[in-house]
């Protein structure tokens, strides 16, 4: 059965986030936990909650065997801009753009 977990509005750009995503990419959910733990990385950090949140799902909604769950997909897109101004010198601005990310991540037993 495959399950999903989803993270709208991850405060963190998708370039940063898919850079994190192909090293977990169909592993196993135990090995990309340990690959994830390690990956000094705020991107790693958020891919996984969301993949913890994949495997409780499983778990709980579908009855599913932790140890049998694998990363079949992981899809990371691009999310609303949050848009600020920086005043800079002479009357002019600056401006920042503030990136978000839509995280969803498919996990299924076999």
């Amino acid at each position: 059965m495959e399950t999903v977990a989803k993270h709208h509005h991850a405060r963190s750009s998708a370039q940063k986030l898919r850079l994190v995503a192909k090293l977990i990419s169909g592993k196993k959910a135990s090995q990309a936990l340990d690959i994830l733990t390690y990956t000094n990385k705020k991107a790693a950090h958020l891919i996984k909650q969301v993949l913890k949140s994949a495997i409780a799902n499983a778990d709980h909604n579908d009855g599913a065997d932790i140890d049998h769950l694998k990363v079949t997909k992981i899809f990371i897109d691009v999310g609303p801009s949050i848009k600020r101004i920086m005043p800079r010198a002479k009357g002019r601005v600056d401006h920042i753009v503030k990136r978000t990310s839509h995280i969803t991540i498919f996990v299924s037993d076999h």
